[in-house]
């Protein structure tokens, strides 16, 4: 594995940790999500550097499958660049539906 792929996957493990402390810290409750905008904020970058993560793995490698991760980069762009329309219902589906998913996948990847 090209190391600036290993570097990309260790950046997405170490964001998926600070999502899930996101999770701890509100004692994995939607209320106490949507009622702090600063831990709101914090999840959107974080998933930015995901899709960008991704987007630079796939670039670099095309032949690494990472599942949905044409949603993930669009979400990235969502967030970059319409971030009126993120909803912080979408972003905690996507927390506590996606974000474990993809956590397993990239754990396979690295090996």
């Amino acid at each position: 594995m090209q190391p600036k792929i290993l570097k990309f996957l260790l950046d997405i493990q170490s964001v998926i940790q600070e999502i899930e402390t996101v999770k701890t810290k509100t004692n994995n409750n939607f209320i106490a999500f949507q009622s702090d905008i600063i831990l709101q904020r914090a999840v959107e970058r974080e998933l930015e550097i995901i899709g960008e993560a991704i987007r630079k793995i796939i670039e670099i490698d095309p032949t690494i499958n990472i599942t949905s991760s044409k949603n993930i980069i669009g979400l990235r762009n969502i967030i970059s660049h319409a971030y009126d329309s993120v909803e912080p219902e979408m972003i905690w589906g996507i927390i506590q539906n996606n974000i474990p998913l993809l956590a397993e996948e990239i754990n396979k990847i690295k090996g």
